[in-house]
């Protein structure tokens, strides 16, 4: 397995749209399978394929992601059916948003639905943190960043410190 490099934030490819996975191949496979230890080597709770440089319609998290046993969920094309309720992420990360944590308002329950890596339907219900989780992967399918749930200041705060940050590392 690879290592992916992950695509981090200012990065205009972040803010692509995903496009549909139309056949499960080898490539594919091979895509998930590197997406899994890339994830699990950060580490990472979920990741999307586009924070990896592909614009595939890819998410994968792991069910039990602070247990030492690996439960590796994987979701092509998945789309957010039904959402519910409304509750405050704390604390929210990403792996394409380095060194940066915010509370995010989400939807307290979702229904997902989408397909395994075997192409079979899948229907997901969640109300729990894997249900912040899937909303978090399924927006960076469609191009946001949690910064963009965040206040504007906030926003605002974490992008000066990347320019900054950006600047520094030139010289």
């Amino acid at each position: 397995m690879e290592l992916l490099d992950i695509v981090t934030y200012p990065d205009k490819f972040l803010r692509q749209p995903s496009k549909p996975v139309e056949n499960i191949n080898e490539g594919i496979q091979e895509l998930i399978n590197n997406m899994a230890f890339t994830m699990y080597q950060a580490p990472g709770a979920g990741l999307a394929a586009i924070q990896v440089g592909s614009d595939k319609s890819i998410i994968i998290y792991d069910d039990l992601p602070w247990e030492e046993k690996q439960s590796l969920q994987v979701i092509i094309n998945p789309k957010i059916i039904k959402s519910e309720g409304a509750i405050v992420s704390e604390n929210e990360g990403c792996l394409s948003v380095p060194d940066f944590k915010a509370d995010v308002k989400r939807s307290a329950a979702v229904l997902v639905e989408g397909t395994d890596r075997e192409g079979k339907p899948l229907r997901i219900e969640r109300e729990d943190f894997l249900a912040i989780v899937l909303q978090h992967e399924i927006d960076h399918l469609n191009g946001t960043l949690f910064i963009d749930r965040i206040s504007a200041l906030k926003r605002e705060m974490y992008k000066r410190r990347v320019k900054k940050q950006l600047k520094k590392d030139k010289k």
